[in-house]
This record gives structure tokens, C-alpha cells and sequence, in this order.
């Protein structure tokens, strides 16, 4: 991401229409024609942009469930919010059906959708928002073929410019267009303060080195667990057990190795650093130790952590 999401609930200033030929802003009505060239362009700059959420590959377009989806977790929300150029609240004006043979990539029960859409407001994003953009999505269809019907709908869109198409987005990703609804919305705006006003922590990659040692009265040890990062940013946890009284961890996002650091509060994004990104189990290549207790004891902390982290589910 260029610059920093910039949250607001301002709807968008009219400015003139700038809208490109393929995106028939400026025309009252669609040719199929100019509807599969469009469509065609869009598809290949779907495939030529930047990766979806979750995984560094060529994305398709977002798939739209025709049912109300499952609620989004909150990982969910972080994965979109952190891949989003713009989150923008739009209602649909006009939708119209790519031919399959026009949509690569298009699964078997789905169809693909051009829609094109009226801002309504720019929820969070860096620049002005256009008043009217293009986008596809791949929707499924009902038993007898036929995509749900989106036109005049409300939708949060989790999306990236098109370059040299000020028209034009792509979503980031499967869930990237949602039904407008207020609680999910109030969701939505406490996460997209934490991306923006929160200090982001570094990818965690790996674990790099863990390594466990025995204090003096039995019961007694400090484990260190050091991960890696993206950015080489040290990250580390430490595991203290004492006798009589529970294990105790916590997470250093600096240099500084310190038992008095805390576990991370759920959802939040260090939390999701953690819980989204670190491996279940304690790799073997990781150990410092070649002592069997001190290894046992290391992936036993481990495994603590992880447990103690919880599931970082998510629906998409």
C-alpha cells in the first residue's frame, strides 16, 4: 500500500466525469459489446495486479454469496482492511452478465458480474474517491442459472485502484464486497481505527531460535523463543514458569527480552500477528539445545503460547 488508510465518513465531492470509455458512465445505456470489452479489460487486470489477501497469487474476481455470508471474523477484517487501497460504501446502479467465455478463471455455479456503482461515502482511504466506478465479481447462481439480483443494493467494497483507470477497482479478494449493515459496519470502523492509528507489527515468518534453561528450585525455567520477521524487526516470546504458581508469557516486539512482558489483548493487531502467522508446533530446526528435557520443556512453552493465543479463525 502506497500511503496510509485515512478513515472518514464524508460522502465524496462531485467532481466531473472523468470515467474512461470502458466504464459506461457517460452513456445512458450498454452495448454487449462495450460490456465485454470492459469486462475483458478488467479480467486482465485482475490477473496482472497485486496478490489477494491472503496468499501471493494472481487473484480472481471477489466472490459475492447470493445468501447473506457468514459474519466476517476479525482476522478476516484485518486480512481486507490491510490489503484495501479504499473501503468505500457504494450502491449499485447497473449490473450485467460476462459471457463465460469472457471470464477466465470463472468457477463452475458461478457468473461473473460488471457491475457499476454510486459512492456513497469513502469509509477509509488515502485521496478522493471517484462518484462512480466499475468493478467485477463472480457471484453463484440459483438452480436455474441466473446470478442474484444486485442492482440498488448498498455494499462495502474492500478494493485497489486500477492504474490509469480512475473508473475503475479491484477488489482485493473473496469477501471484499459486503452487504451494508450497521453492526457489521461498527465492526468494520473499529478495526480500520486500529490499521490506521495503531502501530502495525512486523510479518512473522517463522521461529527462528528457542532455547529453555532450569532456574535453581525444581519446577523452576525461563524459555525465549525468537521469531522471525519480514522486516528483521526482533520479536520474541518468553515463557516463565515458578513453582506453585501458573506459567506466565509475554511478547517483546524489541530487542529488549524482558519477563515482565504481557500476552497481546485479543483483537487486537498484535494479536493477530501472532495467532494468524506463527506455526503450531515449535520446528525441530529452531532448538539451540541438543539437551532432550531442554527441548521438551521449549516445545511444551511453545505449545502454551499457541494454546493460549487461540484460533485465529476466519470464514474466507
Amino acid at each position: 500500500m502506497a500511503k496510509a488508510l485515512r478513515i472518514s465518513g464524508r460522502i465524496p465531492k462531485r467532481t466531473p466525469d472523468r470515467t474512461p470509455k470502458l466504464t459506461p458512465v457517460r452513456t445512458p445505456r450498454l452495448t454487449r459489446a462495450r460490456i465485454n470489452l470492459a469486462a475483458a479489460a478488467l479480467a486482465v487486470l485482475t490477473v496482472l495486479a497485486g496478490a489477494p489477501v491472503a496468499a501471493q497469487q494472481a487473484p480472481v474476481p471477489a466472490v459475492l454469496p447470493a445468501v447473506p455470508a457468514n459474519p466476517l471474523t476479525y482476522a478476516d477484517l484485518v486480512d481486507l482492511a490491510q490489503a484495501a487501497e479504499l473501503v468505500l460504501k457504494v450502491q449499485v446502479n447497473d449490473q450485467r452478465r460476462v459471457e463465460p467465455e469472457r471470464a477466465p478463471g470463472l468457477l463452475p455455479g458461478q457468473a461473473r458480474l460488471y457491475l457499476q456503482a454510486r459512492t456513497q461515502a469513502l469509509v477509509a482511504g488515502a485521496g478522493p474517491a471517484a462518484e462512480r466506478y466499475a468493478f467485477l465479481t463472480d457471484v453463484p447462481v440459483d438452480l436455474r442459472g441466473r446470478p442474484p439480483q444486485l442492482k440498488r443494493g448498498l455494499f462495502l467494497l474492500f478494493a485497489r485502484r486500477v492504474a490509469g483507470r480512475p473508473g475503475e477497482l479491484q477488489l482485493v479478494g473473496p469477501g471484499a464486497m459486503q452487504p451494508v449493515d450497521p453492526a457489521f459496519e461498527a465492526r468494520l470502523r473499529l478495526v480500520l481505527t486500529q490499521v490506521v492509528q495503531g502501530a502495525r507489527p512486523p510479518v512473522i515468518t517463522g521461529v527462528r531460535e528457542a532455547i529453555s534453561v532450569p532456574g535453581n528450585l525444581a519446577g523452576e525455567s525461563e524459555t525465549q523463543i525468537f521469531l522471525a520477521t519480514n522486516s528483521g524487526q526482533p520479536v520474541s516470546l518468553t515463557v516463565v514458569r515458578r513453582p506453585g504458581m501458573a506459567p506466565t508469557w509475554g511478547v517483546s516486539w524489541s530487542e529488549i527480552v524482558d519477563q515482565s512482558a504481557r500476552p497481546p489483548a485479543p483483537e487486537t493487531l498484535q494479536w493477530h500477528a501472532l495467532a494468524c502467522r506463527l506455526p503450531q508446533a515449535l520446528p525441530n530446526a529452531a532448538f539451540l539445545q541438543r539437551d532432550r528435557e531442554a527441548q521438551t520443556r521449549a516445545a511444551e512453552d511453545y505449545a502454551l503460547v499457541r494454546r493460549e493465543l487461540g484460533n485465529c479463525a476466519r470464514s474466507l
